[in-house]
């Protein structure tokens, strides 16, 4: 009997130890999604942390990265955009369909949206061959630091949206229009 008991609390240990570490993932997934118009617009992401690392600029986190200044604008596998919907995005054109979001970053405070058709790629792979396009964001500063990755996808009405990213001392929008 007592070994019943020892095996059932161990197995609990370990399965609390499991459901913890998933829980605590550094960089969790997240999403960003919204419909207008009965089109649906998703953002799928991995929210890595700044944990008092610097991340933008010379010698930031970033910079370290095989692609930048590109960034996979997330942790892990790249971030996955999807739309039902023909969109004009900062004035790109962008049909409906799956594509990868990337962040030009070489200057800190001037981002660009890179909209690129490769999709399924871990993060730290970038093929510039595939950029639909490239934007302009309008860049901000946040009332207080962000801690962890943030991704919105706002319903202005009249088919605009806006999309944007926090993260650290910045955020970064762009105008998004159905057609």
């Amino acid at each position: 009997m007592k070994t019943g008991i020892r095996q059932a609390l161990r197995c609990g240990w370990w399965l609390g130890l499991v459901v913890n570490s998933i829980s605590a993932q550094v960089s969790p997934p997240a999403q960003a999604s919204v419909v207008v118009g009965g089109k649906r617009l998703t953002i799928q992401y991995s929210a890595p942390s700044v944990r008092g690392r610097r991340i933008f600029g010379p010698g930031g986190l970033l910079s370290r990265d095989p692609t930048y200044p590109a960034w996979r604008a997330g942790a892990n596998s790249a971030t996955a955009f999807h739309t039902d919907a023909d969109l004009d995005i900062g004035g790109l054109g962008v049909p409906k369909g799956d594509y990868t979001i990337y962040c030009w970053i070489q200057n800190p405070d001037a981002w660009e949206l890179i909209i690129n058709k490769e999709t399924g790629q871990w993060g730290l792979s970038y093929d510039r061959s595939q950029d639909l396009g490239r934007v302009k964001m309008a860049m901000s500063k946040p009332s207080a630091p962000v801690e962890r990755l943030k991704y919105s996808l706002t319903d202005l009405g009249g088919n605009k949206i806006r999309l944007q990213l926090e993260w650290e001392n910045h955020v970064a929008s762009v105008p998004v229009t159905l057609k």
